[in-house]
């Protein structure tokens, strides 16, 4: 059975929290965060994770969601950093969570036949260096064959195209797997819980006051050793050890926009260079995501949003690969989140390196920063490592190289049989299949809801009712974004954010969230309300 992150597991996690002593407290509930408490947890070490949001609620949530190498950090001569990451790519793909990542085909136009053996040479460095036989190798295309592929594509412009592969993932929802995996292996997490300082014995960090966010109650968390996986909020929790921070981030861009697949004919995705970075266009359910920006940003974090400036620049780039060009108006929906990056001397964002850094600031306190999100796990194994170290006891090496997600056993088997589990669930063969796609072999659970509940098989914005309810009872969701903006994506593919379905939605999680009356309408009244000023 897998671990259910309902209200009241939240209740007796943070009661958790003030009784016991960790050997790890994890900050930070993004991809790397949950990867370090599912790392430790596996290690057989006691882990407690908090965040001060929702899982996934910063970056973790607004990347390409690809699963990827990058091809042209091959460029800038990163190959450790590409061997590294196609390695991951690899481990995703066939063991870690083959029911959340999967093969998807880039269209690579090239504008000069020159560049066939240029760009071919690096594609097939790229195919060969890591992970190699996890997707299908590259093949060249001549100008008909491009047309063939993409016939949205300005075909005549080009001199014929590369076709590769690389991987695709729900973000979000990786995200609350891995949390889910690590509670299965029996850490302690807690969303909307805030760390407001450190705590010290003996000039050792010793653990961390954690404000619950929804009670306002702290509770005193105590723990042999403190991992900060904060991302851009790095630099925050560093201020709270004293002397030089080992490292500051530096926060980039991105930006992306959605439109409807009606808008392109493109068989897979769709990578062009730009004078700063690289554009792509990647399948989405009945969306293309396009995108993205990558440029300095020294704002909130929290208040990151897509402008009218990076929407008309993405929308120029792909404008210039389609026959028939996009407009503002074709855009459905847009996204905004920020990389980051350790600072270096580079003043263009674009050019910093993707790697990541380990440092303890002081004894019992370590930070990780930096990276790509699809080498999180090695970035996890990596402070983990650095945390243990002078433990006082031995602690197996990182196990998670070998450790299936929650809903990869069986999927394989249950994706074979997709046809009999539609027949015996009454849902389609589609709706079952895209199921699967979005929780594996914990498939089971949401069914059982609608075996329990036939109404819970009604559409709410291209989903099931089940998978609302399932967000709040089995998946940590505790409010209307929670659910729209990261357990669906009803959020991100509509310009209202969802707004028109926050009534219907918050229809469904009352009961579970235990929400009178006037709490339902004021958490519908708040989220129309920071929808519309969001949609400005």
């Amino acid at each position: 059975m897998f671990a259910r992150l309902d209200p009241a597991r939240r209740a007796r996690s943070l009661e958790a929290l003030g009784s016991t002593e960790f050997d790890v407290l994890v900050v930070g509930g993004g991809v790397v965060g949950a990867g370090a408490a599912l790392d430790a947890a596996s290690r057989g070490l006691s882990v407690a994770l908090v965040e001060a949001d929702d899982w996934a609620a910063g970056t973790s949530s607004r990347s390409s969601k690809l699963v990827h190498g990058g091809l042209r950090y091959l460029e800038q001569l990163e190959f450790k950093l590409v061997r590294e990451a196609l390695k991951e790519r690899g481990l995703l793909l066939r063991r870690l969570a083959p029911h959340l990542v999967r093969p998807v085909p880039f269209l690579f136009p090239l504008k000069k036949q020159w560049e066939r053996a240029y760009v071919g040479a690096g594609v097939l460095l790229y195919d060969s260096i890591g992970g190699a036989g996890a997707v299908p190798m590259h093949r060249h295309l001549s100008r008909r064959g491009m047309a063939s592929v993409g016939p949205s594509v300005d075909s005549a412009a080009f001199a014929g195209a590369i076709r590769y592969y690389d991987a695709q993932v729900d973000d979000a929802r990786l995200v609350s797997t891995l949390v889910r995996t690590a509670a299965q292996h029996g850490a302690t997490v807690v969303s909307r819980a805030r760390v407001t300082s450190l705590l010290r014995v003996d000039g050792r960090v010793s653990g961390a006051s954690v404000r619950d966010e929804l009670s306002g109650v702290t509770h005193v968390v105590r723990a042999r050793r403190v991992i900060s996986a904060t991302g851009v909020w790095t630099d925050s929790l560093n201020s709270m050890s004293p002397g030089t921070p080992p490292f500051h981030v530096r926060m980039s861009k991105g930006v992306h926009v959605l439109v409807e697949r009606s808008k392109i004919q493109l068989d897979g995705g769709l990578i062009t260079q730009t004078e700063k970075s690289v554009l792509f266009v990647i399948p989405w359910g009945a969306y293309w995501i396009i995108g993205t920006t990558d440029t300095p940003y020294s704002g909130a974090p929290e208040d990151v949003s897509a402008t009218a400036e990076d929407v008309s620049y993405i929308l120029d780039h792909v404008n210039a690969v389609l026959r028939s060009p996009l407009s503002v108006d074709d855009v459905v929906g847009t996204y905004a989140g920020l990389r980051p990056l350790l600072a270096g001397a580079s003043s263009d964002t674009s050019k910093l390196s993707r790697e990541h850094a380990v440092a303890q600031p002081e004894p019992g306190f370590f930070v990780i920063a930096g990276g790509k999100y699809t080498t999180y796990r090695v970035m996890a194994a990596d402070v983990v490592n650095a945390a243990v170290s002078g433990l006082g006891r031995a602690v197996a090496p990182s196990l998670t190289a070998r450790l299936p997600l929650c809903g990869a056993v069986g999927f394989q088997e249950l994706w074979a049989d997709r046809a009999r589990v539609a027949v015996e669930s009454g849902l389609p063969t589609s709706t079952v299949e895209r199921l699967l796609r979005r929780y594996g072999s914990a498939v089971s659970d949401v069914l059982a809801l609608v075996a329990q509940d036939p109404a819970l098989a009604s559409p709410v914005a291209g989903h099931l009712a089940a998978e609302i309810v399932y967000a709040v009872t089995h998946e940590g969701a505790l409010g209307l974004e929670d659910v729209l903006a990261r357990r669906t994506r009803i959020a991100m593919e509509n310009l209202d954010f969802g707004a028109s379905v926050a009534g219907q939605v918050a229809d469904l999680i009352a009961g579970p969230l235990g929400w009178s009356v006037a709490e339902r309408d004021a958490a519908v009244e708040a989220y129309r309300a920071d929808s519309e000023l969001a949609a400005r």
